[in-house]
């Protein structure tokens, strides 16, 4: 298509969930609920590690990124799909679609490498205790975390490259509440097929690298703390249980929107709104609830409240 004759999309338009007035509303209700549950939840979980003199470890130390990087993973598109229910016109415009893609991008890059980064200070306690203050030193949990950053810039990086160039200049529906790459792309004045497959495979194959490294590390958790006492396994399952358990949630989704694309449309905002609402919301409560001593840190504030509160 001839350049000269293209005019540049200055907005893209959602179509959202669903059609019906009363069910957006009910929906609007939900979301906000979720949202505000995420967002307290997960500042919670800062507020316990931060305060609490136990919760100073690597383990803790990388739980206190994990919550924050939850809060912001589901702040990118959540509060625009709260607000567009109460929308007729779901517009957002072609910047704001583009930072959407570089931060969901950003941040979901970053929370895949930590996760990894989770597994190998498992690794490290249960495999190698004598040396677990040694190898998790300070400056070693911090150059691990720029290193998760580090990874999720250059992943959104390398998609942001590819999208900005190409030429919009006609549809600009999106079956979807936020601007995600596999749908943006089909938007695109050229012939985009091979073009999407190849930005599929970008962010696929971070996810299934760093997927297969998990499930790597875990095994090898279990398998070497099985080799060297009987109880071990069910004591190392029990210690990476929560972990694994974020892996699946986090991981199952992204598999299927970008390694396994199924094309169905309800199963893919099925998927989406799991990925940015549900896996941000759970990762607390799973946390909170199957840890010991997170639940002793949670008794220990509401104490210190409560004696505080008493006094005055």
């Amino acid at each position: 298509m001839d350049g000269g004759n293209q005019s540049t999309v200055s907005e893209f338009v959602f179509l959202g969930l669903v059609h019906s007035w009363s069910i957006q509303v009910l929906l609007f209700i939900v979301f906000l609920m979720l949202y505000l549950i995420i967002v307290s939840g997960n500042i919670v979980i800062l507020t316990l590690i931060l305060t609490d003199p136990h919760l100073h470890s690597p383990m803790y130390f990388f739980l206190a990124i994990l919550s924050f990087v939850d809060m912001w993973l589901s702040s990118v598109t959540t509060p625009k799909m709260i607000a567009d229910f109460l929308r007729e016109n779901k517009t957002i415009s072609f910047a704001g679609c583009m930072c959407q893609i570089l931060f969901v991008h950003l941040i979901a890059g970053s929370e895949m490498v930590l996760l990894v980064v989770m597994a190998y200070d498992r690794y490290v306690a249960i495999c190698k205790p004598l040396h677990y203050s040694t190898i998790m030193s300070l400056q070693r949990c911090f150059g691990l975390v720029l290193t998760s950053w580090t990874a999720g810039f250059v992943h959104a990086m390398s998609q942001m490259a590819v999208i900005v160039q190409l030429p919009f200049c006609g549809p600009r529906e999106i079956d979807s509440f936020f601007c995600d790459i596999p749908l943006v792309i089909k938007l695109a004045c050229m012939d985009s097929s091979n073009l999407g497959i190849v930005m599929n495979a970008d962010s696929g194959i971070v996810a299934v690298t760093c997927f297969i490294l998990l499930l790597i590390s875990y095994t090898y958790i279990l398998l070497t703390v099985r080799q060297s006492s009987k109880t071990g396994a069910s004591k190392a399952l029990s210690t990476c249980s929560a972990h694994v358990t974020v892996v699946m949630i986090f991981f199952l989704p992204c598999i299927f929107i970008y390694v396994w694309p199924l094309n169905i449309t309800w199963l893919d905002k099925f998927l989406a709104v799991f990925y940015s609402v549900f896996t941000p919301l759970l990762n607390p409560a799973i946390y909170t609830l199957r840890n010991k001593e997170m639940k002793s840190a949670m008794k220990r504030f509401r104490n210190y409240y409560m004696n505080s509160k008493g006094n005055t």
